[in-house]
């Protein structure tokens, strides 16, 4: 079954969506973005959120040892590491801390998911590759050739998914997740008219 991860959440009203409609994660971006929240307001935020709902905290390139902390101290739920971390930094946090990592893998072609055996995390998130950004750019890139790859681990697939698109993707390669941001909003604020009808599009897949 396809999980569903709703990203970029800051304030009290999108933990009311997303505690209406159900998706399996949530994000909180830590690292530098419009969507930025900090550590006070992502533990409020959390405190409100279903329980059943897992949190996730977005990082770049954040120190291993700050990483850690937010992690231990329950604000989060898994870690999502989106810059170009590399195997020895994943290392060096899993043994710092239990909770589970995302590593995000940012796509240009073939090549870049060609060598993902080095690292210590427990997923990866494809996301669309783009000169000095580190996610939430909106565009889709050229996944079908994931249809015959492998991928070591469980991963998310990201970048530019809407309600429209993300039939097709599931259609043809069939992730363990997706991960949506600005493609549920409105003038940069969660719509949750479009977080309802992207959940009901990947579940009505998850039946087929």
């Amino acid at each position: 079954m396809t999980k569903i991860k709703i990203c970029g959440l800051q304030s009290a009203q999108d933990i009311n969506y997303v505690n209406t409609l159900k998706p399996d994660y949530v994000g909180f971006v830590f690292a530098d973005s419009k969507r930025h929240v900090d550590e006070n307001t992502a533990a409020m935020l959390k405190q409100r959120l279903e329980h059943q709902i897992k949190a996730v905290g977005v990082f770049v390139y954040e120190d291993v040892d700050k990483v850690a902390e937010i992690a231990n101290k329950d604000i989060i739920d898994l870690i999502q590491l989106h810059g170009d971390e590399t195997p020895e930094y994943c290392s060096r946090l899993k043994a710092k801390t239990d909770k589970p990592i995302i590593k995000v893998i940012r796509v240009r072609d073939r090549n870049s998911v060609a060598c993902l055996d080095g690292f210590h995390c427990d997923y990866f998130l494809l996301d669309t590759f783009k000169v000095g950004k580190f996610g939430g750019v909106g565009q889709t890139f050229d996944y079908k050739f994931l249809a015959d790859t492998v991928i070591p681990k469980p991963f998310f697939m990201a970048g530019g998914l809407t309600a429209d698109n993300v039939g097709r993707v599931l259609g043809t390669i069939g992730p363990y997740g997706v991960d949506v941001s600005s493609g549920v909003e409105t003038k940069g604020y969660k719509d949750f008219a479009k977080m309802a009808q992207f959940i009901q599009t990947v579940q009505g897949q998850k039946a087929k």
